[in-house]
């Protein structure tokens, strides 16, 4: 059932809002460059890695010695205006399409924090990663990691259709009102180094 619901909803997403994916392509290639998606490679369902799909919102800018430089420097007025309308998850849908995503479920992380979850942290590849999640519409990058991967599980061990469509209803409201976009004195959040006061199964 759900997996019918993401297919048919995408699907009509995508017709729906071709205008919309279309002119922001066509500002991010006039106002960031090219390309205009980023493409990275991310754990799925299982642990199973796929290529997430999202429009940039970070310049390539690199110091003397080719390293990028910190992602509040990339990060440029226009890429947080990107952001700020969730516009960077459109190009999302297609991975909603081909079922390497969900609309709802835990977002799909780096592929090196795989190594630094614990053995509870880890059921959150037990179904697949999502556009949106419970971790989300409460908090989104405002909250701590281990928040996040606690809001994360309990999504997994109480999912439903009926939380889905709460979920889906509070994203939209969460868009609205701008909440959560980064961490305090961060482009988004600082990354995960693995936790030692995350309780284990």
């Amino acid at each position: 059932m759900k997996r019918l619901f993401d297919f048919i909803v995408s699907l009509i997403a995508l017709m729906v809002l071709s205008p919309v994916i279309l002119i922001t392509a066509l500002l991010i290639r006039s106002k960031i460059g090219s390309p205009v998606v980023f493409k990275q490679q991310r754990p799925g369902l299982e642990e199973r890695p796929f290529h997430v799909i999202k429009f940039r919102s970070m310049t390539d800018e690199r110091d003397e010695n080719g390293e990028l430089l910190p992602d509040d420097v990339r990060l440029t007025s226009f890429g947080k205006v990107v952001r700020k309308l969730s516009l960077d998850e459109l190009p999302q849908l297609l991975n909603v399409l081909k079922g390497d995503m969900s609309f709802v479920g835990p977002r799909p992380l780096l592929m090196e924090y795989l190594d630094l979850y614990n053995e509870r942290q880890k059921k959150r590849h037990a179904v697949r990663p999502g556009i949106t999640g419970w971790a989300q519409v409460n908090g989104r990058n405002a909250i701590s990691w281990e928040q996040k991967f606690e809001y994360d599980v309990w999504y997994v061990e109480n999912q439903s259709l009926w939380l889905d469509i709460k979920i889906l209803f509070m994203t939209v409201m969460k868009v609205f009102k701008s909440e959560g976009i980064s961490q305090d004195g961060q482009a988004t959040m600082t990354k995960f180094k693995g936790s030692s006061t995350s309780r284990r199964s």
